[in-house]
């Protein structure tokens, strides 16, 4: 009997005889041993026996990159979303300014260079729409995760059934 699962750092795992759950990993495969930890866990688990190919553990595997993948894109675009907030903080701020003379500087690199207030608000709007399109290419890249994980989640479930838990642990 074998059940099927994905480790803590999204590692596809093969245990034998038990019913594995996302983020629930053991770092052997002794089968007494792992069948005495998840009986003190969780109690009796009923296993169907279903064999794992090897194009099962490939699709494990890609789940797992996958999942992986798409959490990093989600950090990276609330990164991008904070600067975008901050670039529209400094707009908001730059326009409360009276003075038309005033020289602003804005940071580019290392290198602060002093502009008039209409060229660094057009600076500003410029930096804001390069992140916008980066946010909405980076979202766009999530949605095609998000999509091959659906397939991949329904070819999985349909073979392995209650023997695979690929719900992303929210604790």
């Amino acid at each position: 009997m074998t059940g099927i699962g994905i480790h803590e750092d999204n590692v596809p795992i093969v245990a034998y005889s038990l019913h594995i759950e996302v983020g629930v990993g053991f770092p052997c495969l002794d089968q007494a041993k792992m069948a005495a930890t998840m009986a003190a866990m969780k109690g009796p688990v009923a296993v169907e026996d279903v064999n794992v190919t090897f194009e099962d553990q490939q699709k494990i595997n890609k789940f797992a990159r996958n999942t992986s993948r798409m959490t990093e894109l989600k950090n990276e675009i609330e990164a991008k979303k904070k600067s975008l907030q901050n670039l529209q903080d400094a707009s908001d701020d730059l326009m409360m300014f009276d003075d038309d003379a005033l020289l602003i500087p804005y940071q580019i690199g290392d290198v602060f260079i002093s502009h008039t207030q209409e060229e660094t608000q057009e600076m500003l709007e410029a930096a804001k729409e390069k992140l916008e399109q980066e946010v909405k290419a980076l979202e766009g890249r999530v949605s095609a995760i998000q999509q091959v994980l659906g397939d991949l989640k329904v070819q999985l479930y349909a073979k392995f059934g209650n023997n695979i838990n690929l719900e992303a642990d929210e604790s």
